[in-house]
């Protein structure tokens, strides 16, 4: 009986602390575990505001104009997921293969490197995104008799300088972060999902998720694309939503290779190149 009392107890003190090392754990990386807890919060309210954004349609719903905003919305945010994605794992790859020393000290000017990936993610996203609505349209039937579709594509390419910016600026998190970086890239692509008016019109949302949505490239896009599928509009109806992603483009390039040019800096000082976690 003794036996059974010690080898219970020893199996508890164990039990005790496997829990209490996950509290450490947990206490060691809390802010990142705040961003995540953020992400789930930015993905619930967007589910939420899909019902707020039904009602400001009011009167009788048109099914087909319904259908065809949501496969926009989630055509547009598979397109930035895949901008994010490759260029958020540009180091994660590196770091997989085990080729991250070898490639940050080839003789290859970082904004070079940088930029090779954001056109390969801007080509194999686009081809990836026109594919997605053919396929899901055909699922639905819709009826697009106005489409410019021509319109639509030139205002997803102008929007990708601004999406590669910003994925510039998640790419280094995982250099700074090895253990969780890449997981917080999409963090930052949740936020931009939820008041961007992917599935809901940005006027739903409260006043200052409206603030920042103004400077959300993915609301201009997602305009103009809208615009362009179910009015018909040319890029000259649509220069209201194409100077303002020309001047976050602007910004956010530079800023984002001023960005990882620091995280690239401080992860070499560290020596965080090379860890997996």
């Amino acid at each position: 009986m003794r036996a059974v009392a010690l080898s219970l107890r020893h199996e508890l003190v164990g039990l005790g602390g496997v829990v209490e090392r996950n509290w450490y754990l947990v206490k060691r990386y809390i802010w990142w575990d705040v961003a995540f807890f953020l992400w789930t919060v930015a993905n619930t309210l967007t589910i939420v505001f899909i019902a707020e954004g039904i009602e400001a349609a009011g009167g009788e719903i048109d099914v087909n104009r319904i259908t065809t905003i949501l496969l926009i919305g989630a055509v547009v945010w598979a397109y930035l997921g895949i901008i994010f994605e490759i260029l958020t794992e540009t180091v994660a790859w590196e770091r997989w293969e085990g080729t991250i020393e070898y490639t940050f000290m080839a003789p290859l000017a970082r904004p070079v490197h940088l930029f090779g990936m954001g056109l390969f993610a801007i080509a194999y996203g686009i081809v990836r995104a026109v594919l997605l609505f053919a396929v899901v349209a055909a699922f639905f039937d819709l009826e697009l008799p106005t489409a410019n579709f021509t319109a639509a594509l030139v205002v997803l390419a102008i929007a990708s300088i601004s999406f590669v910016g910003i994925g510039m600026m998640t790419a280094v998190l995982p250099l700074i972060s090895p253990e969780k970086g890449t997981q917080l890239g999409f963090v930052a692509q949740g936020m931009l999902l939820v008041v961007s008016g992917v599935y809901y019109p940005v006027s739903v949302l409260p006043d200052w998720m409206q603030w920042l949505a103004t400077i959300s490239p993915a609301t201009y896009a997602l305009d103009g694309i809208r615009d362009a599928i179910l009015e018909g509009d040319g890029l000259t109806a649509m220069w209201d939503e194409i100077w303002p992603l020309l001047v976050i483009g602007a910004v956010s390039i530079p800023l984002g290779l001023e960005v990882f040019r620091r995280g690239e800096r401080y992860a070499k000082r560290h020596g965080k190149l090379k860890r997996s976690g």
